[in-house]
């Protein structure tokens, strides 16, 4: 198998909303947070859906790269229950190997709500459910041995067992990929995602605002200094200003795509993973690694959701 991913099995309920929703909610906008069963449920009652996914960050990008024909697989753990079926169905039916067996739980199945906003900017507000819930004993080592390429989500990063059932695939991994995921994530887990980059993984993605907040620094110029610094695969996006990798003293980099009608930003990180990792895994150049996900990023968000079929 070309590449596995591990992540929260979340489903994610599509929503629009106006900029007033986002702050009568107390909200930060472009950000994820993590809500519990009440407050979900208090949020939704207020909320008309445009549309119900299968998804989560790796999930999304395991998707991406199904659909440019590579063979891929995903761990993410649901509960026996309606959605969690759904879930599963949903990846087999994208030709994802689903390599997680589902049992009764006391906890349902997680679900995010993505909140769309006039300017395309999506909020998200994750009640991770059973999904943050993974533990070491559901991770098959040998499934990570037979990968070539294993892609974890900064989101699954928790004290106690899912820190254990990271840890582990990272012991097995050939090659481990990981995405920072969100500012949300790298400020609650700044020392130990800064371990993770430096010490454990070989291909880091992240945006602008994650990478600068993990080192902290004030220009992006000590972003570029500390990528050639670690020697390994750094993809860093960059909104408008496009991407660049930077691979030892090796920088790359693309510009972005203009003039794009732009309906929902959801996905737009999760896309461009994907298509790198379609370049990487099938030896294309760093700069057409770059701009195939690029590509896959610009077409995303001229739909609603995360998917491109």
């Amino acid at each position: 198998m070309k590449i596995l991913g591990i992540g929260n099995a979340i489903v994610d309920v599509i929503c629009k909303v106006d900029d007033n929703f986002i702050i009568k909610n107390k909200l930060t906008k472009s950000t994820m947070k993590l809500v519990d069963k009440n407050e979900f449920q208090k949020l939704l009652l207020n909320l008309k859906i445009e549309k119900t996914i299968a998804g989560g960050s790796v999930a999304n990008s395991i998707v991406g790269l199904a659909q440019l024909k590579n063979d891929v697989g995903f761990i993410g753990k649901v509960n026996d229950d309606k959605l969690g079926s759904e879930y599963e169905k949903s990846l087999i039916q994208e030709n994802v190997k689903y390599y997680y067996n589902k049992k009764k739980e006391n906890i349902p199945t997680g679900t995010c709500l993505i909140l769309i906003s006039p300017d395309s900017e999506r909020t998200m507000c994750t009640y991770l459910g059973i999904a943050g819930k993974i533990s070491p004993s559901e991770i098959d080592e040998n499934i990570i041995k037979q990968s070539q390429i294993i892609f974890l989500e900064g989101y699954l990063w928790d004290e106690g067992e899912p820190k254990a059932a990271f840890n582990k695939a990272l012991a097995y991994a050939n090659v481990s990929a990981m995405t920072l995921s969100d500012k949300f994530c790298v400020d609650r887990h700044k020392k130990n995602f800064y371990d993770l980059v430096k010490n454990k993984l070989d291909i880091i993605f992240a945006n602008e605002q994650e990478i600068t907040t993990l080192i902290e620094a004030k220009t992006f110029q000590e972003v570029i200094e500390f990528g050639k610094q670690l020697k390994k695969l750094i993809i860093i996006s960059r909104s408008d200003k496009g991407s660049l990798a930077i691979n030892g003293s090796e920088l790359v980099e693309c510009e972005s795509q203009k003039n794009l009608k732009i309906l929902d930003l959801t996905g737009a990180g999760d896309l461009f993973a994907a298509g790198f990792l379609h370049g990487y895994i099938n030896k294309l150049s760093l700069k057409d690694s770059l701009h195939k996900g690029t590509e896959m990023a610009s077409q995303i968000i001229q739909k609603i959701g995360a998917r491109l079929k």
